[in-house]
């Protein structure tokens, strides 16, 4: 089978030739391989190439025509973006002419007279195989619906220029649009596609202006590649601008990841991680949409990777560990031991002590808090039961229920187990819930609250006073009891606004008929301003510091000393 009819198809080509004689002569010849069409001039030439829906595979054309000749039709062509693309073969008796029209973009040319039907066959054939093959490559190259390069040949093209002008400083560049699978869902894939488009339309102008190449990854994902010093938040407001009127509703928002001046011993691939990267750390922070790559921030995304590789060794070795501290009711002659909260630490073989503020936002971010909040409930629970076997009274702990719990399952049923295995009561385990998760999903956290309340769990409000709307949420919550945040009280002495703040909360709680226990609380004069105004119980380092459980008996058996002496 010949090459033009591979796949069955023969291939249309145009023979544009003022001669008669000519023309037929090389319909006849080439009519055996392919669907020939001529025309007599240019301008016909042109009709026929823009009306018809073929799809051409070469135009034999001849110079010297009236009307249009040859020359012109090239011109018309190469500026045409639908029929630049078909090859040229010139027919001429001049050599001058060979020249010119090579250099206009002509492929290739046939001298006349055609007394060679073998070479000219050849040459169509050649031609058109180039062109196709070329073709194909260039569909490969680009990505169908937005025109921009392909992965792969965006890679390779910036190993091209950066073989030419390796000593240039450039910027790895990554767009995201943000939840962009909901533009799909509301507003239909074709809208969706719109967005796309357009963000390559807009990307490929700031691009051509700046020397810079771009391409399109996995569905909404945009690199770029250019000089560096570019300005990204005029590169970002201008994007912004030109996708506002797409789907005015959406409020499309755009996320950009940015590696200034890339270090080019690392691998393109590693150069696009690291914008990537930046690019995704600001998911879901709507306070910023650029974020910059540097060492600090690789450096930092290194060491939170470690914490969640090591997360589950950690667990399993015994490197969590939980501490108490003691919290006080101070409304009685002499404090008393009333209860302790549970905090975990993280004693890291390599790392040493690791800070809870490291590792706590870190785990709340990517859903592994709930695996620390089990083990914390679980070491609590048996802990608690230990020491009222070992000293005959109990010490209630309370234990941190982070928003995720709320929607695990089976949460009442892993409770009621811890209970039965160390043998407690559901006055044993105090529930903090924070304020913060009260704003996330508020029906289903009053649905879930209410149920432990039933089971008979005490539920304390932790951080209240932090943020959110609280008082709103006070009247649809039930809880056992408020946890005052410890700015307050840091800053109680220092303004009359922060006093009027803890009174007020104290008030609340009174309202509300729940204790308050103020947390941070570090001296005598803090102490006593409490226990004037009604506080009823008091944690912080005024009595002691979060402690390992051996230094927590101290505190148990002072207590238990104490109950002596007052019935003594």
């Amino acid at each position: 089978m010949h090459h033009n009819e591979k796949n069955g198809l023969r291939r249309h080509i145009l023979i544009v030739e003022d001669e008669p004689i000519n023309r037929e002569i090389l319909a006849n010849l080439l009519s055996t391989e392919y669907e020939v069409h001529s025309a007599g001039n240019g301008k016909q030439a042109l009709d026929i190439l823009q009306s018809s829906e073929h799809r051409w595979s070469l135009i034999l054309l001849d110079l010297l025509m009236p009307v249009m000749d040859g020359f012109e039709l090239i011109e018309i062509l190469r500026n045409d973006e639908k029929l630049r693309s078909i090859p040229v073969i010139v027919m001429t008796s001049e050599k001058e002419a060979e020249v010119k029209s090579i250099r206009m973009g002509a492929a290739d040319f046939i001298t006349k007279p055609y007394d060679m039907p073998d070479v000219i066959l050849a040459r169509c054939e050649r031609t058109i195989e180039l062109q196709e093959d070329q073709s194909i490559i260039r569909a490969a190259e680009k990505d169908v619906l937005t025109g921009l390069y392909t992965r792969d040949f965006f890679a390779e093209y910036i190993r091209q220029i950066e073989g030419t002008d390796p000593g240039k400083k450039r910027d790895a560049v990554v767009f995201n649009v943000d939840h962009f699978h909901l533009v799909n869902e509301l507003y239909g894939r074709s809208q969706g596609d719109r967005v796309l488009i357009r963000i390559a339309e807009l990307l490929t102008e700031v691009l051509n202006n700046e020397d810079g190449i771009g391409c399109r990854t996995e569905a909404d994902y945009f690199y770029c590649y250019c000089d560096s010093g570019l300005d990204y938040e005029m590169v970002l407001e201008k994007l912004l601008k030109g996708l506002s009127d797409i789907i005015p509703t959406a409020h499309i928002r755009l996320r950009v990841g940015v590696y200034r001046d890339v270090y080019k011993e690392l691998s393109v691939e590693n150069w696009f991680d690291r914008a990537k990267t930046a690019c995704d750390l600001i998911r879901g922070d709507y306070s910023r949409q650029i974020e910059y790559y540097s060492n600090d921030f690789y450096e930092k995304t290194k060491y939170q990777e470690k914490l969640i590789n090591d997360i589950d060794g950690a667990i399993s070795g015994k490197d969590l560990i939980v501490y108490y501290q003691p919290k006080y009711d101070i409304q009685g002659g002499e404090p008393s031991l009333r209860s302790a909260e549970a905090l975990i630490r993280w004693k890291h073989p390599e790392l040493g002590m690791i800070n809870p503020g490291e590792f706590i936002p870190l785990f709340e971010s990517n859903g592994l808090i709930q695996k620390l909040d089990h083990f914390v409930w679980e070491e609590a629970a048996r802990q608690t039961g230990e020491w009222r076997r070992k000293y005959g009274i109990s010490v209630p702990i309370s234990v941190n229920v982070s928003r995720m719990d709320i929607y695990y399952p089976q949460l009442r049923e892993m409770f009621k187990k811890l209970l039965d295995d160390n043998g407690l009561d559901t006055k044993q385990l105090l529930l903090e819930i924070t304020e913060s998760a009260y704003a996330d999903n508020a029906e289903q956290l009053v649905t879930v609250i209410e149920s432990l309340r039933k089971d008979g769990f005490m539920i304390e409000m932790d951080d209240f006073g932090s943020g959110y709307s609280s008082l709103n949420m006070l009247t649809m919550i039930p809880i056992d009891a408020l946890k005052m945040d410890m700015k307050f009280i840091r800053n109680m002495q220092k303004d009359e606004k922060s006093m009027k703040l803890v009174e007020l909360i104290l008030d609340i709680a009174q309202f509300l008929h729940v204790p308050v226990i103020a947390e941070g609380v570090e001296t005598e004069v803090q102490m006593n301003l409490l226990k004037e105004r009604g506080c009823d119980i008091i944690q912080g380092y005024y009595f002691s510091r979060p402690v390992p459980p051996e230094e927590f008996e101290v505190f148990i058996e002072k207590e238990v000393a104490r109950r002596k002496a007052e019935q003594g």
